[in-house]
């Protein structure tokens, strides 16, 4: 599926977005929920296809959840493929620096 078309919603454009500020970083999915304010609800799903279509790559966090008092979170990232694909996408929408608000 890693050729899969991504239908760019609202949602998917902020997520993207917020992906590129840290292409290196690791987010989870709590704080990518947060930081571009995306339920999730939507948010889950949507990491599933971009996952799916070979745009992201995920991992577990690499703790005890007993010892840690939480449960492990998962973590996310732009993949190689993603990364040339979202910045394509924004750009290609003409999406500029900033544009995309986190109130839609």
């Amino acid at each position: 599926m890693a050729n899969q078309d991504i239908r760019m919603s609202g949602p998917t454009l902020k997520v993207l977005k917020l992906l590129l500020e840290k292409p290196a970083g690791k987010r989870s999915g709590a704080e990518i929920s947060r930081e571009a304010k995306v339920g999730s609800g939507t948010l889950y799903p949507l990491l599933v296809r971009l996952e799916r279509a070979g745009w992201l790559t995920s991992e577990w966090e690499l703790i005890d959840p007993k010892q840690a008092g939480r449960p492990r979170r998962r973590f996310y990232r732009l993949s190689g493929v993603g990364y040339p694909k979202a910045l394509a996408m924004l750009a290609e929408l003409q999406i500029p620096e900033g544009a995309v608000s986190w109130n839609m």
